[in-house]
């Protein structure tokens, strides 16, 4: 694992902006703190994110509060204020298309196939990712592929800690997913 604070929080938000969570050039990135430190925040990576250097001086030391508001008032839209995201995507493609292009049966189709492979689920992210990229016949792009890992984050399928995936089924790891949780019916 990197030394360095920025680059530490690359690697382990996988090279993505922590706000709008696509590809952050290293020569772009900098080091947000989410209570700002001239507001008593430390440097602590539960504390910091990586994320453009342009939208970290907008965030400055705005309270914790006002730096949600500011995600909240995208609706879900993200928008580097630097442009860093429409570079990120193709010319003439709204950002948010590519991750909108996934219907909820990429997702699902997803869940079952690693239901489905007990305990010889990838445990890598790069493995989780090639693993993707093999169920849908890599007609997925990379940018999807992202998307479907950060699914299944953010609806606690998984957990990523560095590069490794632990899987947060009925109980152990190792074990099968639960379909009937709250975390599959929120398709």
């Amino acid at each position: 694992m990197p030394n360095q604070p920025l680059k530490r929080l690359l690697f382990a938000q996988g090279g993505l902006c922590f706000f709008c969570n696509l590809p952050l050039p290293d020569n772009d990135a900098s080091v947000e703190h989410l209570v700002a430190k001239a507001k008593g925040g430390s440097d602590h990576d539960g504390n910091c994110v990586a994320t453009c250097k342009s939208l970290n001086a907008l965030l400055g030391s705005k309270s914790l509060k006002e730096k949600i508001q500011v995600v909240l008032n995208q609706k879900g839209q993200f928008q580097c204020p630097n442009g860093t995201q429409r570079k990120a995507t193709k010319k003439g493609q709204p950002a948010s298309q590519k991750a909108t292009k996934l219907g909820p049966d990429y997702y699902a189709q997803l869940v079952a196939n690693l239901k489905q492979r007990g305990s010889a689920k990838p445990r890598t992210v790069p493995k989780l990712k090639s693993t993707i990229a093999a169920l849908f016949q890599n007609k997925l792009s990379t940018d999807q592929v992202n998307t479907l890992v950060q699914q299944l984050q953010s609806r606690r399928v998984i957990s990523v800690a560095e590069s490794k995936v632990t899987y947060n089924g009925a109980g152990a790891s190792s074990s099968p997913l639960n379909l009937t949780s709250r975390n599959f019916l929120k398709i």
